[in-house]
């Protein structure tokens, strides 16, 4: 049995030259989100929006797999964090991801993380069907996660620089 407790926590950051509130604008635009990500492809706010205890539904893809992922917002502030859980039906949530935006001299610093787990997942499916390859699985969802969460964050600096 394998244990979920050393699933991956991936993070990385960016400097982007622009105001907190036009890159919180940008990073709450679930559209342009999905023209950064090469996984996922877009999605919808619940009708509050983005704050905290709102919903948001995520349409993803890895290949010709696609797949919908229900969230709820943990914490919103705008201009400085966003927040959410990737729901499981009955079970913990399957990820944790959040961005935070800092003051930074003439900027802000952006930091984008997620912790995969401790609820079930493709990777904890892929887990416990191949338990002898757990650190090469976890290691390769790590990097395809690190990988598509910079050049997401490259895309928001990209934008918000531009004006």
């Amino acid at each position: 049995m394998t244990t979920w407790d050393d699933l991956p926590f991936v993070e990385t950051e960016i400097r982007i030259g622009a105001p907190a509130e036009t890159v919180w604008g940008l990073m709450t635009d679930l559209d342009r989100w999905g023209m950064w990500s090469p996984e996922f492809e877009g999605g919808e706010w619940g009708p509050e929006g983005p704050v905290s205890g709102g919903t948001l539904v995520g349409h993803n893809r890895r290949g010709d797999f696609t797949w919908t992922t229900t969230s709820q917002v943990v914490a919103a502030e705008p201009g400085r964090t966003l927040a959410w859980e990737v729901l499981n039906t009955g079970a913990p949530p399957g990820s944790t991801w959040r961005i935070d935006i800092e003051p930074a001299g003439d900027g802000v610093l952006v930091r984008h993380s997620v912790q995969l787990g401790p609820g079930p997942s493709g990777l904890t499916r892929a887990l416990e069907k191949y338990p002898e390859r757990a650190d090469e699985i976890k290691q390769r969802r790590a990097a395809d996660l690190r990988a598509g969460m910079e050049q997401v964050l490259t895309g928001l600096k990209v934008a918000a620089e531009s004006g």
